[in-house]
């Protein structure tokens, strides 16, 4: 065994040992470490390069496995694009174009629809009533004229409202405004029995006007109102 000190060294059993023989032995050392951690790092970069070489070969397989299933993908959806479809039957819902409509079906149309079905209502009962206004004042000028076999200046007032009623209620039927000397023949030379015909025939508007149902154009309502309203101008007139 060498032991060092100072400028020699010496072996266990006394002799010294200069230390210029012991520099080039640790030098030789040194070397030899050197080498071997340079061979170290060349394996590992080596393995490294071998692990990344296998990677991208990994990538580059799924790469044209993903190409080869997209272009057999697009090559099935172009032959089904090229085959000719039928034509689907017209559906008759689209003629009025309520279900192109957006709004078709939403809360907003709904709420409009159910308000004009409730505006239709009010004017159909208000055409009801004007019926059966007219019904009770022709009744009322019948019993009075009976009475007093004259007109005074309240029945006058009802005369001319029964032919206001009247003509709304043609109107509403969608009759026209003017009336034909058609609609005024076979009038009673008697006031009596004029104010008595008037009396029967507001009566009968009323049951033509209650027996036809909503949203419905009567020409029976239109010809009897036309008549009715010929027979009240002829009536006003003479009772002037």
């Amino acid at each position: 065994m060498i032991v060092a000190r100072a400028s020699c060294a010496w072996f266990t059993d006394g002799t010294p040992v200069p230390l210029s023989k012991i520099e080039p032995v640790q030098h030789r050392i040194n070397l030899e470490r050197g080498l071997v951690f340079s061979y170290d790092c060349s394996r590992n970069y080596e393995m490294s390069l071998l692990l990344h070489c296998r990677r991208t070969r990994s990538w580059a397989r799924r790469g044209l496995l993903l190409g080869v299933l997209v272009l057999a993908f697009t090559a099935s959806a172009y032959s089904q694009s090229a085959q000719p479809t039928s034509t689907p039957p017209s559906d008759p819902m689209t003629k009025d174009g309520s279900k192109d409509d957006p709004r078709f079906g939403s809360p907003e149309a709904e709420m409009r629809s159910k308000l004009a079905i409730k505006d239709e209502k009010k004017k159909y009962d208000e055409h009801v009533a004007r019926a059966k206004e007219v019904s009770q004042i022709a009744l009322q000028l019948s019993q009075n004229y009976e009475t007093r076999k004259s007109f005074n200046n309240d029945d006058a007032k009802k005369l001319e409202r029964l032919e206001k009623l009247t003509k709304r209620i043609r109107n509403d039927a969608g009759g026209a405004d003017a009336v034909s000397d058609a609609d005024v023949k076979d009038i009673p030379a008697e006031m009596l029995d004029r104010i008595k015909k008037l009396a029967s025939m507001a009566d009968e508007l009323q049951k033509l006007v209650e027996n036809t149902p909503r949203n419905v154009i009567s020409a029976a309502v239109i010809d009897q109102a036309n008549k009715l309203v010929g027979l009240i101008q002829h009536v006003r007139s003479s009772s002037r």
